[in-house]
């Protein structure tokens, strides 16, 4: 397995957060690595990302795990599991008010060995997404 994350605490409620992660057309205002991301965000809903690491490809993945305010999962990769993605954005509500919020995507299946080599790090780009998800809930 094959896994990226951040973490990050926000001075903003989980609805706050969970209504940007939500809005597909607003991440390309506070996601450093997007250009754009199509479709809707709900329950099983496909939504293909754009992203500044591979303009010219398509990311389609589905919404498989999705609780309010709390956590959700895009899921993408190959049929019959052979390389799949999981990208699991989580939102904890601290005592003092502020939201800790985790993003991970594990990467996984019998391809892994082979498509892991082309996976870049990815590090730097969830440090960013967590960044500029912070500054703009920060903002709201």
């Amino acid at each position: 397995m094959k896994e990226f994350s951040a973490s990050t605490n926000i001075a903003a409620s989980p609805e706050t957060i969970w209504n940007l992660l939500t809005d597909a057309n607003s991440y390309p205002e506070w996601d450093p690595g997007m250009i754009r991301l199509e479709g809707t965000i709900a329950p099983g809903e496909k939504v293909t990302a754009y992203t500044k690491l591979s303009p010219n490809q398509a990311f389609p993945v589905t919404v498989t795990h999705f609780v309010p305010n709390k956590t959700m999962t895009w899921t993408g990769g190959m049929p019959l599991g052979l390389f799949k993605g999981e990208r699991t954005f989580t939102l904890e509500p601290q005592a003092d008010g502020t939201t800790q919020f985790t993003t991970r995507e594990q990467f996984s299946g019998l391809l892994l060995p082979i498509f892991g080599r082309t996976i870049p790090d990815l590090s730097e780009s969830f440090q960013n997404f967590a960044a500029g998800l912070k500054k703009r809930a920060e903002s709201s």
